[in-house]
């Protein structure tokens, strides 16, 4: 049993039992909403690893920890580093990230950097079928713990269960979830697999190890501080059970989101969000604060009325979304060693301005763990710059988002909380049926249950902003601006700007001063700038594609836009087969996400004088544009 000190919560009887389970058990814990579910992990992981009997203790290594989202890792990795007595060394992984690391490890003359997210989970779940585990530098984990598997769906699930499988009598397991909290469903593809969907990988779970398995339950709530924040907490045992409810799940699903919505309409309503009292109250607010939306399109117009409004705040990326944080390009910019110890790479980091929170001493065990020197104690830099090229950056450093305002869908909201949440109130059942013909209702009512149980003291609802004219483009998933047109139903008037939309083939300013646009951005740009998209050209770059267009930020270019955008803005404009495009002249109304750190050629790099080490800092670019046509428009044509 560990003891624990002042600042460490004391666990309770609940929490206690799912710390003290053996090394070798099979263990499902039920969590609800703010049930400490992360603090019992830690300790749990401690209690692996410091167990008093050195024949039950476990090596770090012997752990595999898996979560699904890079805040998740951060908070766990933030978490072990405060209240970790023993577990410091334990790696936290995203599924995608340890995937890639099987694969490199178990072919590493393979591309897999090129492939998509799933692509690699496939493939690394037919590397374990093969026997990849026995591979891997470490071996077999002897434990293997995860966090929200109420959400392992489609290859995710595979993986894992192959992954279990695989292992069989040798490792034990702590599986971590809540089937209240299940809103991934979304992304099954197979219509078989989303017929049987319920709680489908726990099922699996408990009829695979129906001998052995220990099933646990926390059940007291330490998020919620006030009845308000607390109003959704007595619904969840039925919101877990929707899935065996004998009414149906869509009866008892609709049932139940109709009493979430009536207990969110009883509580304070801030008006809209160009009200001056409700705009007074986000900004003057002192805790952490999330608006939270029901999709992308939402949460795009929210964040652009704040931006209006003059309102600091984030918008928050995809879970799968990890941008390397700048300071790595800037890092490698200021050295041409092939390794740094401990007290050179602060006193490099200490040259330039950082964000806001950074830890030197997380950075440097993170980097010494992903990219240790052969020396003790140093870094390797040409490792370093390759965990950038293949997107192996470690999670728990991807680029924070430190603002106090959070502007969030509720997926993306998932394992996190705040001190006050503002709710968009909901449409109801009957009202979204009308827009969709296939809704999923229970996953409604769960995304609600999960919105109404991020907050610590605060839980208000605010008027959902107008999106009627805000629609997606199914072929490349974009949202638009819509004018209503006697030719075509919607005719183009601004597009979706985002991840992946500034090129990164060349640093900024690459034929002219390079280096001067390094440092502009590192000492200029910061997020929630204004930037716009000027055309450059008037004739397109291919036969499907746009012009080109350059990012500005007060007049200073910064960057290119990507293939991918012209590729795919030629695809939204296209209307019809006879309709011949004007492209904009500017698209604006955009914002600067952060400044990350991009991979491009050597050479590159080196021609623009940056040094032959090909990593620099390239400005990511959010929001929803507007167009600024030439005189001869579109709707001189119709």
């Amino acid at each position: 049993m560990i003891v624990s000190s002042e600042d460490d919560p004391v666990l309770t009887a609940e929490q206690q039992a799912v710390v003290d389970q053996p090394w070798d058990t099979r263990l499902l814990v039920t969590a609800g909403a703010g049930t400490g579910k992360t603090h019992t992990l830690v300790r749990r992981m401690d209690a692996l690893v410091g167990h008093i009997d050195p024949d039950e203790a476990l090596e770090a290594s012997e752990l595999l920890v898996l979560s699904f989202s890079r805040a998740a890792v951060r908070e766990l990795r933030d978490r072990i580093a405060r209240h970790g007595e023993h577990a410091r060394r334990v790696r936290v992984q995203t599924f995608d990230s340890w995937a890639y690391s099987l694969l490199m490890q178990a072919y590493p003359d393979q591309e897999w950097s090129a492939l998509s997210f799933d692509k690699r989970i496939r493939a690394a779940t037919d590397a374990i079928e093969k026997g990849a585990l026995e591979a891997m530098e470490a071996g077999p984990p002897a434990h293997v713990i995860i966090d929200e598997v109420q959400d392992l769906v489609s290859v995710r699930r595979e993986m894992v269960e192959s992954l279990l499988d695989r292992l069989q009598d040798a490792c034990g397991f702590t599986l971590v979830g809540d089937s209240a909290q299940a809103i991934y469903d979304f992304q099954i593809e197979e219509p078989e697999e989303y017929a049987d969907r319920f709680d489908l990988f726990l099922r699996w779970v408990r009829a695979s190890y129906s001998d052995g398995l220990v099933e646990l339950r926390l059940t007291r709530n330490f998020r919620s501080v006030t009845p308000e924040s607390r109003i959704a907490l007595p619904l969840g045992p039925a919101i877990q059970a929707i899935g065996s409810a004998p009414e149906g799940a869509d009866a008892a699903a609709e049932q139940l989101h109709g009493e979430l919505r009536e207990l969110l309409l009883d509580l304070p309503d801030l008006d809209s969000l160009t009200d001056a009292f409700t705009l007074d109250s986000l900004q003057s607010f002192p805790g952490t604060c999330a608006i939270l939306t029901s999709d992308n399109r939402q949460a795009l117009i929210v964040s652009e009325l704040l931006h209006t409004q003059g309102v600091p705040h984030a918008l928050r990326r995809s879970l799968q979304d990890r941008p390397v944080p700048y300071w790595v390009a800037e890092l490698s910019r200021r050295t041409e060693a092939a390794t740094l110890n401990e007290e050179q790479l602060r006193e490099l980091l200490g040259g330039f301005p950082l964000p806001e929170g950074t830890d030197l001493d997380r950075v440097w065990r993170a980097l010494r763990v992903a990219a240790g020197g052969t020396g003790r104690g140093t870094l390797d830099m040409t490792r370093l710059r390759r965990l950038v090229a293949e997107r192996r950056f470690p999670d728990e450093l991807a680029d924070p988002e430190p603002a106090r305002l959070i502007v969030s869908t509720v997926h993306r909201s998932k394992g996190s909380e705040f001190d006050r949440v503002v709710l968009l109130t909901p449409p109801t059942v009957a009202e979204l049926r009308r827009r969709n013909d296939e809704l999923d209702v229970p996953a409604e009512a769960r995304a609600l249950y999960v919105a109404m149980t991020r907050a610590r003291e605060d839980l208000y609802r605010v008027t959902a902003p107008e999106t009627v004219t805000v629609l997606r483009h199914k072929p490349t998933s974009r949202w638009y601006r819509g004018v209503p047109s006697q030719r075509h139903r919607w005719r183009r008037d601004g597009v979706e700007v985002r991840a992946g939309d500034v090129s990164v083939l060349e640093p900024a300013d690459a034929l002219n001063e390079a280096p001067g646009a390094q440092s502009y951005l590192l000492e200029q740009v910061r997020p929630g700038d204004a930037v716009t998209f000027r055309r450059r050209d008037a004739i397109p770059m291919g036969p499907e594609q746009s012009p080109r267009y350059a990012v500005l930020h007060k007049g200073r270019e910064i960057g290119d836009a990507s293939e991918v955008f012209r590729n795919e803005l030629y695809s939204v404009l296209k209307v019809g087969a006879t309709w011949e495009i004007q492209w904009p002249e500017e698209i604006s109304g955009l914002r600067i996400d952060c400044l990350e750190s991009v991979a491009g050629s050597p050479a590159a790099g080196a021609n623009a004088g940056l040094g032959n080490h090909g990593v620099w800092i390239a400005p990511r670019i959010s929001g929803i544009g507007r167009f600024r046509r030439p005189a001869a428009t579109e709707e001189e044509q119709e």
